[in-house]
């Protein structure tokens, strides 16, 4: 199996820009698609962005579309989500996902393996 581990978070203020990253480990990162969620506090988990296996497709919630860039560097076992003009509702611990299915999925239920999370707080 696949083992994930996100970075990047940190303390940010309203309009700046961050890139978090999932950097995998155990079994080729190209075998899956990628997913990244959020989960705000006392709200529930959330999806942001999906890529496909070879990240040719993306798909974003209405609520990051235009701000958000999900992508990957299957030679570094990486998937990426650049921010930009972050939002104070944008605080969340983010969370990427994998799938061991062919496509884009929004929903959870549909990634076999998650990472621990990190967190993104943006100020006013």
């Amino acid at each position: 199996q696949v083992q994930l581990v996100e970075s990047g978070g940190g303390l940010v203020q309203a309009g700046d820009s961050l890139r978090l990253s999932c950097a995998a480990s155990g079994r080729a990162l190209s075998r899956y698609a990628m997913g990244w969620f959020r989960q705000a506090p006392g709200k529930e988990r959330e999806f942001v962005a999906a890529i496909t296996w070879s990240g040719a497709a993306t798909y974003y919630a209405d609520s990051v579309k235009g701000r958000a860039t999900i992508s990957r560097d299957n030679a570094k076992n990486t998937v990426y989500l650049q921010m930009n003009s972050l939002k104070p509702e944008d605080t969340a611990v983010y969370y990427c996902a994998a799938s061991e299915l062919i496509g884009l999925y929004s929903s959870q239920a549909m990634y076999n393996y998650w990472g621990q999370g990190t967190p993104v707080t943006v100020s006013s």
